[in-house]
């Protein structure tokens, strides 16, 4: 099934937590927490990631970003829709997957793009 290789774990809760603006996906007993502006520099959509090497965009201004909608998309994916109107981001759980164990790496990768463009998250 594409999006879900064989090893990936599937999230057996995924929960909105609108006050503290985070994604929470629960694997069994271990819960992981995303936070919104997270899921939304990291999109794996055309529009962030381009159509290939070198054609990314770095998204600022995120801070605030809500996610106003959750929706699944088949039985390996999401689709959330941000307050933004971003909502061409389809999620798989592989991709969530990476995204929750590199969390730490992939934020500060992405607080050095914004230092270098001399941009900001606000």
């Amino acid at each position: 099934m594409p999006g879900l290789e064989r090893d990936t774990p599937i999230p057996t809760e995924l929960t909105l937590d609108r006050k503290r603006h985070v994604l929470a996906l629960a694997y069994g007993e271990k819960v992981h927490e995303l936070s919104f502006e997270f899921l939304r520099v990291h999109s794996p959509s055309a529009e962030v990631r381009g159509h290939g090497p070198g054609q990314e965009v770095l998204q600022v201004g995120k801070r605030n970003v809500d996610i106003t909608e959750l929706e699944p998309v088949g039985m390996y994916a999401v689709r959330p829709t941000f307050s933004d109107g971003h909502n061409s981001g389809i999620f798989s759980w592989d991709y969530l997957n990476k995204l929750c164990l590199e969390k730490n790496r992939l934020w500060d990768d992405y607080l050095a793009r914004l230092d270098k463009a001399g941009a900001q998250r606000d």
